[in-house]
């Protein structure tokens, strides 16, 4: 039995061919049934993402190339889609999937929502009745090894992305949001991104602000929040210990006056304003304010740069901890391989063992010797245990077949006496 993963993701392919070999999780189940139906391939697992489009599958030996061409197949895909697939087998498997897991395989490195998926991933093949002990063991040790690479390194610790960086920043100022309130402004992906990271850390109150209110009402549904308008901040912008802004106004949406105000509505509780928007949303003048934290994008940028620096140097301890464990997941596939020659051995041996033993009990209950029954009992034993490895050896030596006499040597322990005084 052989590893195969046969894929394609950011780096293979941009959105516009990932998206025809995607899989929606509710066609998850019929795929994976009809990939275990081919004849080649006994086990599978499908990672489907924005990123990434990943089938895993335990396979006969040489036969990874099947799983390639089920997927054309399944994904009608033309010939420059189908380009853009890679595939890896084996030891080369496992590496990957560590990888992924760990999050540096991402298009963020060190991303840790990956590894949610690749959850979500195992469970619909398990579901599906799709996962076998090849791939089983396989992710168990994947989910392990991301763990392991989370609490043995700083990789997650480094927010690299603007929505992440400033909400890390406003836990800094106020270490419980379960009892503060954030304004968002604006309703595109950062503020989205924001708006997730806020509702995770368990903020106590959202409010998000936008041009078009049905757009702020779709966003606010997803997190528990309040939707207004753009003006209707003035009324707002006191109850907000937190604002992030990110829209696309060519002029300042909230003056130093109006933050001023807000400030004296509070009674001077500190605000903290993260102004993403390039043009700027927030008047530079609202730095120059007594308990206001003004960030930029471009304070923000130095955050993130930095934090990147931290996350490669937190990848590479990643990926000697990832050799490792690969490194020991390659020796337990191999002697996994040896299993059911071992099996069979001990079986082979014990039905002789039977057969020996029954012919000893029959010689006893006839009278015969005790001492002459045990004897000739050995003497059968070892012939027949002995018979065929000493007649393929016999075969070997004649043939001028070195390589097997060295590995029964090896195998059974027979040194010489100058091999085993040295």
């Amino acid at each position: 039995m052989s590893l195969a993963v046969v894929g394609i993701n950011h780096r293979s392919a941009p959105v516009a061919i990932r998206e025809q070999v995607a899989y929606a999780a509710a066609d998850l189940p019929a795929a994976l049934q009809d990939l275990c139906r081919q004849p080649a391939i006994k086990e599978s697992l499908i990672v489907s993402t924005c990123n990434r489009t990943e089938l895993y599958c335990s396979v006969d030996e040489g036969a990874a190339d099947q799983v390639a061409k089920w997927v054309i197949k399944d994904r009608q895909l033309a010939d420059d889609a189908s380009s853009c697939l890679y595939t890896l087998e084996q030891y080369d498997v496992v590496q990957h999937v560590f990888c992924v897991a760990s999050g540096l395989d991402s298009a963020v490195l060190g991303e840790p929502q990956i590894l949610g998926q690749l959850k979500d991933a195992f469970q619909h093949a398990e579901k599906a009745g799709t996962i076998g002990p090849l791939l089983g063991r396989l992710f168990r040790r994947a989910f392990s090894v991301a763990k392991q690479v989370r609490t043995g390194t700083e990789i997650g610790s480094s927010p690299i992305s603007v929505a992440y960086a400033a909400v890390s920043l406003a836990r800094q100022i106020f270490s419980r949001l379960n009892e503060r309130t954030a304004l968002l402004i604006g309703a595109g992906e950062t503020i989205e991104l924001a708006a997730r990271h806020l509702h995770s850390n368990d903020l106590g109150r959202m409010v998000i602000a936008n041009r078009r209110v049905s757009r702020a009402r779709e966003l606010a549904r997803r997190f528990d929040a309040y939707a207004i308008s753009l003006g209707e901040i003035p009324a707002h912008l006191a109850e907000a210990d937190i604002i992030i802004s990110s829209t696309s106004s060519p002029v300042p949406l909230l003056s130093a006056e109006a933050v001023a105000d807000a400030l004296a509505r509070r009674r001077h509780q500190p605000m903290f304003i993260v102004d993403i928007a390039v043009p700027r949303d927030v008047d530079p003048a609202v730095a120059d304010l007594e308990n206001v934290y003004l960030y930029t994008v471009d304070d923000l940028g130095e955050v993130i740069q930095e934090n990147l620096q931290n996350r490669e140097q937190a990848a590479q301890q990643a990926r000697q901890i990832i050799q490792a464990e690969t490194a020991g997941f390659a020796m337990a596939m191999r002697e996994l391989d040896a299993v059911p020659t071992i099996r069979s051995l001990r079986a082979l041996a014990q039905a002789d063992a039977d057969r020996v033993l029954d012919d000893a009990r029959r010689n006893l209950a006839a009278g015969e010797d005790p001492a002459t029954v045990l004897n000739h009992l050995a003497r059968q034993l070892t012939n027949k245990f002995l018979h065929q490895p000493s007649s393929r050896l016999r075969q070997a030596g004649e043939e001028g077949d070195l390589e097997l006499v060295q590995a029964a040597r090896k195998l059974f322990a027979l040194y010489d006496k100058d091999e085993d005084d040295s």
